[in-house]
């Protein structure tokens, strides 16, 4: 069977979906992976057969600033570019380039990532089967209203009709990757769910041998790859460093490790590690609340203190709080001094250890991959 993947290119958008594409692949199946150029590398390492799709996300935010007359990026436009860049330029940019795919290529089945509908719409127009694919919390409110509406005026503009209230997944099975216990069910009472299990992915790399063997408590911190900067990293190094522990620090693809070399001894800055494999090992992750760490370090049992910026970021760290898998430091709360004394409590906090293996044991009795491709291949007809 011939399956087409597609997600918008930023690694908290293409990652969640490479673990059910690997198995596919393992067994058997023609793996087409629709992305644009940036994430090419990463899918043909893999594999896939690579197409290339849509626009990247700072294309469309370029785009999106464009239509009101402001090409440079205004951090005050940030809310306003954002619904513009994923409610209609990006849905628009992929279904007008995959469009002449699958008619050349005639997959049997489209996977899209919830936040690219632009190939799900496509899917829906050639009359392929189409499995819309999650990648955190999922209900109608997973996007924001103002994006719903422009996404919306798309779908009506082309013509299609949607089942009420399921703009996020265009009505089709929604391969579902959180934990049962963290959605809301009553609001998805009317999806076809398929629950998989996250598989956390990271790029091939080696962890530092002292991770493997440290002695004191490790905490990880990152503000993932498109909200870091050095202020930020600054201010919960600061909070972080004073704690008896190692702390091992991401300065993701925005910060030079060389901005932050005036650290303790016990403060270790790389530019990147493997996260997935680096999680199994740590004790705390303090982060930027992406659903991608979210979801790692729940599948891994690990304490979170979220951070959040943007996005769904603040969405995720109530839910970690709300759950008592960590704590979160929102806006002004995010101060040095409140790191630490955050971090300090829930290093040694047994009802969020506690929390945190139950969330584990959760994740890890929800259907691997390798069970998920079947069900692909049945709803493939």
């Amino acid at each position: 069977m011939r399956i087409l993947f597609s997600s918008l290119g930023s690694h908290g958008h293409v990652y969640p979906l490479l673990p059910l594409a690997i198995a596919a692949r393992r067994q058997g199946h023609d793996v087409l992976y629709a992305v644009d150029s940036g994430f090419h590398p990463t899918a043909e390492k893999l594999g896939f057969t690579v197409v290339d799709a849509g626009i990247s996300i700072g294309d469309a935010f370029r785009q999106a600033n464009e239509l009101h007359g402001t090409p440079e990026f205004r951090r005050e436009m940030l809310r306003q570019t954002a619904v513009q860049a994923f409610g209609s330029v990006l849905p628009r940019a992929f279904l007008t380039s995959l469009e002449p795919v699958l008619e050349r290529d005639k997959p049997d089945l489209v996977v899209f990532e919830i936040a690219n509908p632009g190939a799900g719409l496509a899917a829906i127009r050639a009359g392929i089967p189409a499995v819309a694919h999650g990648f955190g919390k999922m209900d109608a409110d997973t996007f924001p209203e103002a994006m719903r509406d422009l996404l919306l005026e798309y779908v009506a503009e082309l013509g299609i009709t949607l089942p009420n209230g399921q703009h996020y997944g265009l009505g089709s099975p929604c391969v579902d990757v959180f934990p049962p216990s963290l959605q809301d069910l009553a609001q998805l009472s009317d999806v076809d769910r398929i629950p998989l299990r996250p598989t956390p992915f990271a790029e091939p790399g080696e962890l530092p041998g002292w991770v493997i063997a440290h002695e004191k408590p490790l905490v990880y911190l990152t503000f993932g790859t498109a909200f870091a900067n050095p202020d930020l990293l600054r201010t919960a190094i600061a909070g972080l460093a004073g704690l008896d522990a190692e702390v091992l620090v991401a300065s993701g693809p925005l910060v030079q490790p060389s901005a932050l070399t005036d650290v303790p001894g016990n403060v270790h800055v790389l530019g990147w590690v493997p996260q997935a494999d680096l999680l199994a090992h740590a004790d705390l992750v303090a982060h930027h609340g992406g659903s991608g760490t979210t979801v790692t370090a729940m599948t891994h049992g690990v304490p979170q203190l979220a951070l959040p910026q943007g996005a769904d970021q603040f969405r995720n760290a109530a839910l970690v709080a709300d759950a008592g898998l960590g704590a979160q430091l929102a806006g002004e709360q995010f101060t040095a001094e409140a790191v630490h004394e955050t971090a300090q409590k829930l290093l040694r906090d047994n009802d969020v250890r506690a929390a945190n293996a139950a969330i584990a044991a959760e994740i890890a009795a929800m259907p691997h991959p390798d069970e998920v491709v079947p069900k692909l291949v049945e709803l493939a007809g």
